[in-house]
């Protein structure tokens, strides 16, 4: 058996090889929630990527003589829409729009976030610049500011996601800005001051690290809400436009037939309800995963077998 200091000695070295990847995977694993809404996720990204091999039919091809016919219909699993398309296939190529109008803008508004808060928490006076102007931009509704935006844009992928992203900046960068203020009086910060450290290598070398995983729990949480608004703005005619396969579009076409043809609208609500979910689900894991404090706390637990800590 292992002796205490030969244990002890053995930590730093295993601590320092595990990246953060080990962490969350680790984290993953143990959590049965996570577990479940990283395998959803994975199959909804699968299926989103191979979308042109695994889908029955063309999402744009119609067959007329079929139109409103529901789950289970031969040939067409889950029934065909108001035009007589393939709702299977609708719905696997809207997976793919879909996770992109949700993820683009939560990653796009990261990117700008964490400079933006970072450079608030070091400097005051750029700092209260800063913070002001994301202000501004709080005192909208988030949705009402996406509609507001798109509205003005016009309607459009593109325009879309530009309007989501500046939507999620004043959240985003609120988060970092916490974040960073909270790292700025560490010792690590003052002893990095003490050097003569240069300011960009103290921000984005010292600070990014421990202020890096608040943006992306954050990100990975409110990418469920992005989703949601992004399928808002297509319901609404102010995203992503007709014939493009996307939930948000499937769901408003079938509003007119909820009597009789319930599924049109059914299905991609519960596939938004789902992946949102399954969002949500990873949040916490994350959290722990990058947080410093709690991957320094499983990267002890197992280092060191419980049989082992009381060997002499």
């Amino acid at each position: 058996m292992q002796s205490n200091a030969e244990v002890i000695g053995a930590k730093p070295q295993a601590l320092k090889s595990r990246s953060s990847l080990y962490f969350i995977w680790r984290g993953i694993l143990a959590d049965r929630y996570a577990l479940v809404g990283s395998l959803i996720l994975s199959l909804v990204a699968l299926a989103a990527l191979l979308a042109p091999w695994i889908a029955p039919f063309d999402p744009t091809v119609s067959f007329p003589r079929l139109r409103l016919q529901g789950i289970g219909t031969p040939d067409h699993l889950l029934g065909l829409d108001h035009q007589g398309r393939d709702m299977l296939s609708r719905l696997i190529w809207g997976a793919r729009t879909t996770l992109f109008a949700g993820i683009t803008p939560v990653f796009l508004s990261a990117l700008c976030a964490i400079p933006l808060g970072l450079i608030a928490a070091w400097n005051e006076k750029f700092g209260s610049v800063i913070m002001r102007v994301m202000d501004v931009l709080f005192a909208f509704p988030m949705v009402l500011l996406a509609i507001m935006l798109a509205a003005f844009m016009g309607p459009g992928m593109v325009n879309m996601i530009i309007a989501l992203t500046i939507v999620l900046l004043p959240y985003n960068t609120r988060v970092v800005y916490v974040a960073a203020q909270q790292e700025r009086n560490s010792s690590y910060i003052e002893a990095a001051i003490a050097s003569a450290t240069p300011t960009p290598k103290i921000l984005f070398v010292e600070m990014l690290p421990n202020v890096v995983a608040a943006s992306i729990v954050y990100s990975t949480t409110i990418v469920g809400n992005i989703i949601i608004t992004a399928a808002g703005l297509s319901f609404l005619g102010l995203g992503v436009q007709a014939p493009t396969a996307e939930w948000g579009i499937i769901t408003s076409d079938g509003r007119q037939y909820l009597f009789n043809a319930a599924h049109i609208s059914l299905l991609p609500g519960i596939a938004i309800m789902v992946v949102v979910v399954a969002f949500n689900l990873l949040g916490d894991t994350l959290r722990d995963a990058l947080d410093p404090r709690t991957r320094l706390s499983l990267a002890r637990n197992k280092s060191v077998p419980k049989s082992d800590t009381g060997d002499n």
